[in-house]
């Protein structure tokens, strides 16, 4: 009886029993080497470029600190009637006091509603809460703002006058600090998001892609080749439909045999703990996707900085992929 062949890699893949080929997933003898080359990259970008990003974010954050001061007359208008027309000051107005209040601080020391508290947040009011019981909310917040205001940095309150211009300028550009030293890491990570994007972008350009955005409610697999797209919401779920947002979306100029797009998800870290912290996120969003889309939906990352072995071994382990930055070439081994 003749002996049968073992099927080579090759056969094995033509029928398609092959595991699609990992980038660096699979290697973990290079992964040393890389977060160090990561961590260089990040550290060198964020020297150059993090105190600018703050400092424009601060430019902007002082004149809403400004518009705040006028629209509460320099503060010496903190009423019910000032904070429903103005709802979106809050914010602002819980950087004035001495100490600076966070939203539980004040929702607890107010005795307010906290669902109130949190759509002032976002700049809007309560659509559904009585009128009565709204100016009652917004009563309270007012006199512990009113007797906790910072009145070392606002003058003119125990001087009872006009504050100069300079005053003025002194005591917004205070606050807007405080402002942003409240969510400093988001607005890092925010700028360093932008670059990521750009220089993905960039990348696809020289190589005839174009951004393009794919209509709404077509399906994905009808996306255009050698398009690319990004901050695109995704619906997935049977039962109940969600939409999450995945950062770029490539249709390569060759679709693949599902003509699914390559999903790619820009991430950069400026510590090692915050990201074990984060790293449950991209498990279940792959989950979602492949739930929705199937097993051979291909999601990647695109990492800078401090990403650890740890948060690694846990991605991999998840069948996530990761293209890092300082090698973005890479990328061509997608397809692109």
């Amino acid at each position: 009886m003749a002996q049968r062949k073992k099927p080579t890699a090759r056969s094995r893949k033509r029928k398609g029993r092959m595991p699609p080929e990992r980038i660096n997933a699979d290697k973990p003898h290079l992964w040393k080497a890389d977060v160090a080359a990561s961590v260089d990259q990040f550290n060198q970008w964020f020297m150059e470029f993090a105190p600018q990003a703050f400092r424009s974010t601060r430019v902007k954050t002082t004149e809403h600190v400004k518009a705040a001061l006028i629209a509460t007359h320099d503060l010496r208008n903190l009423d019910a009637a000032t904070l429903r027309a103005n709802p979106s000051a809050l914010p602002t107005l819980r950087m004035c006091t001495a100490p600076p209040l966070a939203v539980d601080r004040l929702v607890g020391l107010a005795s307010a509603s906290k669902s109130l508290i949190g759509c002032m947040e976002e700049g809007k009011l309560a659509a559904r809460m009585k009128a009565e019981l709204l100016d009652e909310n917004l009563g309270k917040v007012c006199r512990v703002l009113t007797k906790l205001l910072d009145r070392d940095i606002f003058p003119w309150l125990d001087a009872a006058k006009d504050p100069t211009d300079h005053e003025r300028d002194r005591a917004s550009t205070i606050v807007a600090d405080r402002l942003c030293s409240a969510v400093a890491n988001p607005i890092v990570r925010n700028a360093q998001e932008q670059r990521q994007l750009k220089m993905v972008g960039e990348w696809l350009d020289k190589r005839g892609y174009r951004k393009q955005s794919h209509p709404t409610g077509k399906p994905l697999t009808e996306m255009e080749a050698g398009t690319y797209s990004f901050r695109m919401n995704l619906g997935v779920g049977t039962s109940v439909k969600v939409n999450i947002p995945v950062d770029v979306v490539i249709q390569p100029k060759k679709p693949r045999k599902n003509r699914l797009p390559i999903l790619i998800e820009a991430k950069s870290a400026g510590d090692f703990t915050n990201t074990n912290k984060r790293r449950k996120e991209e498990a279940t969003k792959i989950h979602q996707l492949q739930a929705t889309f199937g097993k051979d939906v291909c999601f990647v990352l695109f990492l800078c900085g401090y990403f650890g072995s740890d948060y690694l071994g846990y991605e991999a382990a998840e069948g996530i992929d990761w293209v890092w930055e300082h090698r973005i070439d890479d990328l061509v081994k997608l397809g692109l």
